[in-house]
């Protein structure tokens, strides 16, 4: 279990958190959600210890990583993987290179034990024998894939997701937010999703939290955001999906 307690960032004069509470249960799948620039991927980047918050506490499986040193911070964030919102993958390496970096530089595997990894993680997000190719030979979404697959190729226990949808057409938004449920049925990750998409609410949350104006304003099933009788959510929920 993550559990987020009384969570302050600023930059300069911009409050960004402003007291975050926020509970993401083991095993299950929570979406956050929110106006793009309201501090949703200022929260993720506080989960695995990027950021430093002005206070506030943080515990992962019972410790503060407020509190950790550095050293620390690094062999927690072992157990994460990041996929981060423009896929963030190195042009000059291949596809095979840019999966295998994390264990090339952070294991005592071989390298055809790294390429056994590589293939393994490739067939999971569907795109087997794409080793050899390079990024620019990638789509959109393929580099989402190959993304992904790096980030599970450590065998994390969280898995965060940075907008994973954006700059994506419906269909292969529709795919990535499959992948997703998929992943989370078969690996049983602890997994968060930060998007402005509302279709990936309905697509692949078991809870879902809305942040306004720097706090959690919501937090519950997609069934109860979708039901609220509350404005504000209304509003938002309204402005993205005109069949409500």
């Amino acid at each position: 279990m993550i559990e987020i307690k009384d969570l302050h960032k600023s930059f300069d004069d911009n409050e960004v958190l402003k007291g975050v509470d926020l509970v993401i249960p083991k095993g299950k799948t929570t979406v956050v959600i929110g106006r793009s620039g309201c501090g949703k991927s200022v929260l993720l980047k506080h989960i695995i210890g990027i950021m430093k918050p002005d206070r506030g506490e943080i515990f992962i499986e019972g410790r503060d990583i407020v509190k950790m040193k550095q050293k620390e911070i690094y062999k927690l964030r072992a157990k994460f993987g990041f996929l981060f919102q423009g896929s963030a993958l190195f042009d000059s390496l291949a596809v095979d290179e840019n999966i295998g970096l994390a264990l090339k530089e952070n294991s005592n595997m071989t390298l055809d034990e790294i390429e056994k990894v590589v293939e393994e993680k490739l067939e999971l997000v569907g795109l087997p024998g794409a080793q050899k190719m390079k990024p620019a030979d990638l789509s959109g979404g393929m580099k989402k894939r190959v993304s992904l697959a790096r980030s599970l190729a450590t065998n994390p226990e969280y898995v965060l997701y940075d907008e994973p949808t954006t700059g994506l057409d419906p269909v292969m938004a529709d795919a990535i937010d499959d992948l997703i449920t998929d992943l989370a049925e078969k690996l049983k990750v602890t997994s968060i999703v930060v998007t402005h998409d509302i279709f990936s609410v309905y697509d692949v949350a078991d809870m879902v939290a809305l942040m306004h104006e720097g706090k959690i304003y919501f937090h519950g099933t997609p069934k109860e955001l979708v039901e609220t009788k509350d404005k504000i959510i209304r509003n938002f929920l309204y402005r993205t999906d005109k069949r409500l």
